[in-house]
């Protein structure tokens, strides 16, 4: 784990961002608080998750939808 003070921590941000992909870093202030900084991991989605939408068609109208679909 990396430790950086708080002035540190605020002249190299982005290095301390990439450290933390890997690893949690510790920030220290002088005041005696620690915070802690950890990456927070995607969660792997299928593409075919996607959200639903709202709509007037019925079942039967998209069946029928498909089936003419199929006939061109």
């Amino acid at each position: 784990m990396k430790v950086f003070t708080y002035s540190e921590a605020r002249q190299n941000l982005s290095k301390l961002l990439k450290i933390a992909q890997r690893e949690e870093v510790e920030i220290r202030r002088r005041d005696g608080a620690i915070f802690s900084l950890v990456s927070k991991k995607e969660d792997e989605k299928s593409p075919f998750d996607v959200p639903g939408i709202k709509t007037k068609a019925s079942t039967q109208d998209i069946l029928d939808a498909v089936r003419e679909s199929r006939m061109n």
